[in-house]
């Protein structure tokens, strides 16, 4: 099993600017909610952006150590239009 910190740092390894947020959404540690702000998702649309949070979690995900993930993924300005802090 991941820590929620480990998750977070390889989304971070492969988007180095991204801020990241993960919860537990069951208390088991594989099904879990991110949101990540990253300049990286700029001109993107939101199935590009996806998968480059997928990529940083693809051997977890093929292992089933991540057995299913809600992701939200923001620009910086996206993510200051919302209003929320991360």
């Amino acid at each position: 099993m991941l820590s929620l910190a480990q998750v977070e740092e390889m989304i971070k390894t492969k988007l180095p600017d991204a801020q990241v947020k993960v919860e537990d959404l069951t208390g088991g540690g594989d099904h879990l909610q991110a949101i990540v702000v990253s300049s990286e998702f700029a001109g993107k649309p939101k199935i590009k952006q996806h998968q480059l949070v997928y990529g940083a979690l693809s051997e977890a995900m093929a292992s089933e150590t991540i057995h299913a993930l809600a992701l939200k993924t923001y620009t910086p300005d996206a993510w200051a239009a919302t209003g929320q802090n991360l």
